[in-house]
């Protein structure tokens, strides 16, 4: 078994020193850089410090050697493509989304509707409604009475009422009086 601390930490965007601060408690980034290239044998202890401060489920900072990962080979940026020096994991939405809160939702687009297409998956993280405010002019999906939803840009916030855009054209805000939740779109998976 290998360890995906690297992979994991690079994906969620921290350093060495990012990810041994934010362990409970405190280490050294040599340690955890020692941990990540198995200089330093991995415990049980370890793998759950590290996995409470990358914010996923322990399991998913081990890999079987048998299964062949999908792997980042290169970078995309102003200048075009530049090859990494050493590729990494890619992860699964699912496995960025970590463990605390509730899990991911994903809406399934059927049909071409502003931006989206058919075939698209859009994963959303369920907010609670009073954190509605950190979602203004991003995608919304919010459970309406009666076990259906509206989807749209959420516009307004104001008291119990959320306000949202849909994104077809010439449609109107769609109010929904006190959700239980608000989930937020957090990330666009498209088949080419």
């Amino acid at each position: 078994m290998t360890n995906r601390i690297r992979d994991i930490r690079k994906a969620k965007g921290l350093t060495l020193a990012d990810l041994a601060a934010a362990c409970d408690p405190p280490t050294t980034a040599q340690t955890i850089g020692r941990l990540e290239t198995g200089m330093r044998q991995l415990s049980v202890g370890w793998l759950n410090r590290i996995a409470a401060a990358l914010g996923v489920p322990p399991a998913s900072l081990m890999r079987a050697e048998a299964a062949a990962p999908a792997r980042i080979v290169a970078e995309l940026g102003t200048s075009g493509p530049e090859a990494l020096t050493a590729p990494r994991e890619a992860l699964l939405p699912s496995e960025l989304a970590g463990q605390d809160g509730p899990a991911p939702m994903v809406l399934s687009i059927t049909a071409s509707v502003g931006e989206y297409r058919p075939g698209d998956l859009l994963w959303l993280r369920p907010l609670d409604p009073d954190a509605a405010q950190s979602a203004i002019n991003r995608d919304c999906l919010v459970p309406k009475p009666g076990g259906r939803f509206a989807f749209g840009r959420l516009i307004d916030r104001r008291g119990s009422l959320v306000g949202l855009l849909p994104p077809g054209a010439g449609q109107k805000q769609v109010v929904i009086d006190n959700p239980a939740w608000i989930a937020v779109a957090t990330m666009l998976v498209r088949a080419l």
